[in-house]
């Protein structure tokens, strides 16, 4: 999956970001099956309704890049940095962000990219550490129920579109 890196003006009003600003991200699959990404003043978001079915939403401190900063490596959104992005402190959890970074902690620790640390003091987030970088991040504990799967497996099949069914007509028995 890649996406755009955050957008440096506001999707509704034009306006450039400034450092500091409070944004507004909007994960959208449009009905072209494209995965976009909108950024826009967090005042602007009540009135911004975006085509397509949205799979995530959190608001974020503006950052601008520092000069020499690359970003064709920001544009590569995997699994890895969406959780990155949607743990970092800075950013505001919303019941869908929580639950799709409490999936992605679940999926990242399995395939050793993060490791568990424990719980934090108040027992109400596990702590893990990134592999490469060391850094720690904190995820609400949640529980692992059916329909926790089911509300991710409904925002996962936004990013990630399966495969149209195959047509029947095409398909041929297997001979006896």
């Amino acid at each position: 999956m890649q996406l755009q890196p955050t957008a440096t003006h506001c999707f509704v009003s034009g306006a450039p970001f400034v450092a500091g600003a409070r944004v507004a991200s909007f994960l959208i699959r449009s009905s072209t099956l494209q995965i976009v990404r909108y950024d826009l003043f967090e005042a602007n978001a009540a009135a911004c309704v975006p085509e397509g079915f949205v799979a995530c939403r959190w608001v974020h401190v503006f950052k601008p890049r520092l000069a020499g900063e690359n970003p064709d490596r920001e544009m590569r959104m995997t699994a890895e940095n969406l959780f990155a992005t949607l743990a970092d402190p800075a950013t505001e959890p919303t019941v869908e962000s929580t639950r799709l970074v409490q999936f992605l902690a679940l999926m990242l620790e399995r395939k050793k990219l993060l490791r568990p640390r424990g719980r934090s003091a108040d027992g109400l987030r596990n702590i893990y550490e990134h592999a490469k970088t060391k850094q720690s991040f904190e995820v609400p504990v949640g529980d692992l129920t059916p329909e926790f799967f089911v509300a991710v497996q409904e925002q996962l099949s936004v990013l990630i579109p399966s495969k149209p069914p195959a047509d029947p007509a095409v398909i041929q028995p297997a001979a006896s």
